[in-house]
């Protein structure tokens, strides 16, 4: 293996790994250190291992509601070591596709710890052995973790991460989670949805708090036909953990309440994996957790870079994808646009599953923007009538004046994959009127965005 390289990217997540292979197309050489598993969270303990559980979660469901579409089927019951297992052969599958675009490319691996010296130097660690590796651009892409509440210690076995609630040896009979964005409310979902009584903690006036406030409630009233308990404005000061269980107190508006679960899962959120990699020793500037870059994620220090979830945007796979191209586009002498960060679709696969991109309501208002607001359930769609999935709707917000699209908030089964149509749209700056008059196809889940569109203007048809 070399010693010298183009490019060294420390971290083989999304944004690494992406970061790698472009590389490598644009004729850099280029070298990936990963300290564990190639795919880095996102492929091993995060994005695709949990949309395995999902699917486990929802297809439980199909065949316990059966009988709504005219199928009998017998008791059906949820084998959670199996559920299990195939999240995890999911996940190594793709870890072990990942290594073969590594070496279809011919990037080097090389395995281990790396961090980050001055002089253009990334000093690698393995098994007490140390290993220093030059390059005339570095990439750091070492993502992040679960965020540690300090009133509230992870134990790894009654209080847990992520990474443990996809993993555990047996279905808890019981579960609260703290928290309610993507990752608490998507395991909420595949917890409820095979049995366990599920029980949500939010600090915020709603779930998932990021979205617009109407994708928050209509979630709100699916989890609670499912079952969940949620407790918003709440947080959780303290888990006793030292009966069978854990008891957990919990602050609400109407006083303190004591909750009793087996298992408690932590998910406040992620932070930036920043720590014992070199960057005070190199000089590399940080603010507020995360490292501070251009446009095109150079540091302050020439020569190293930072793309993904140590940086200041969205902590999502599809943003440190599309920054680490960037990057190397850049490093390569290509003239890259910078990313917008006001177009960056968010997905939650819970069920009904969340897309959104641009303002919601309340902030393009917030913006000075008059608006335009139009809205178009899903109990008015035939096909989503037909598929037994009427729950949710899509709602558009247009700029009143010059018709721009400001913002797109969609709720129920696969809007996860319609709302590409509209970050393509607000990339090419259509304007409402064009959505309207372009032909959707019928009859289709998507026909919805139309028809949402045609609300916002008056033209709506079928409603």
């Amino acid at each position: 293996m070399a010693s010298q390289y183009d490019v060294i990217i420390i971290g083989s997540g999304p944004g690494g790994y992406v970061a790698a292979i472009r590389a490598s197309q644009l004729g850099l050489k280029t070298a990936i250190v990963e300290k564990e598993h190639l795919g880095g969270i996102c492929l091993n303990w995060g994005c695709i291992p949990t949309k395995a559980l999902l699917k486990s979660a929802q297809v439980f469901q199909y065949i316990n509601h059966a009988k709504d579409y005219g199928i009998t089927v017998g008791s059906a019951e949820a084998d959670f070591g199996a559920v299990i297992k195939r999240s995890r052969d999911v996940a190594n599958g793709m870890s072990k596709g990942v290594n073969f675009l590594m070496k279809k490319n011919k990037i080097d691996i090389i395995d281990g710890l790396g961090r980050v010296k001055p002089g253009k130097k990334v000093e690698v660690e393995n098994d007490g052995k140390k290993t220093e590796y030059t390059a005339n651009h570095i990439i750091i892409a070492t993502g992040g973790r679960a965020r540690q509440l300090p009133n509230v210690p992870i134990d790894g076995q009654k209080v847990i991460e992520y990474r443990k609630a996809m993993s555990l040896e047996k279905q808890p009979k019981s579960l609260l989670v703290i928290g309610s964005g993507a990752i608490g409310v998507e395991f909420a979902y595949v917890y409820a949805s095979m049995g366990t009584k599920v029980t949500i903690a939010e600090f915020m006036p709603n779930i998932v708090p990021v979205e617009d406030e109407e994708i928050s409630k209509e979630l709100a009233k699916q989890y609670k036909k499912l079952g969940v308990e949620i407790y918003t404005n709440s947080s959780v000061e303290k888990v006793d953990t030292s009966g069978a269980g854990c008891v957990s107190t919990v602050k609400t508006p109407s006083g303190e309440i004591k909750i009793e679960t087996d298992v408690v899962l932590s998910a406040a959120g992620v932070v930036a994996n920043i720590e014992n990699i070199g960057l005070e020793e190199t000089g590399i500037k940080l603010e507020r957790g995360k490292i501070v870059t251009d446009d095109y994620y150079q540091t302050n220090v020439p020569g190293y870079y930072a793309i993904g979830d140590v940086t200041k945007g969205q902590a999502l796979a599809h943003v440190a994808s599309a920054e680490g191209i960037i990057c190397v586009e850049k490093i390569a002498g290509e003239h890259p646009h910078p990313l917008n960060y006001n177009n960056i679709p968010g997905c939650t696969y819970c069920s009904p599953e969340i897309a959104s991109v641009g303002y919601t309501e309340k902030a393009a208002k917030e913006a000075g923007y008059e608006v335009k607001v139009g809205k178009f359930p899903f109990s008015a769609s035939g096909k989503a009538k037909a598929a037994g999935a009427p729950e949710g709707f899509v709602k558009v917000i247009f700029d009143a004046k010059y018709g721009e699209w400001l913002g797109a908030h969609m709720i129920g089964t696969n809007v996860t994959e319609m709302i590409a149509e509209v970050v393509v749209a607000r990339n090419l700056e259509t304007t409402g009127h064009e959505i309207v008059k372009s032909v959707h196809p019928h009859p289709t889940m998507s026909e919805a965005i139309m028809e949402a569109a045609a609300a916002a203007y008056g033209e709506v048809i079928h409603l």
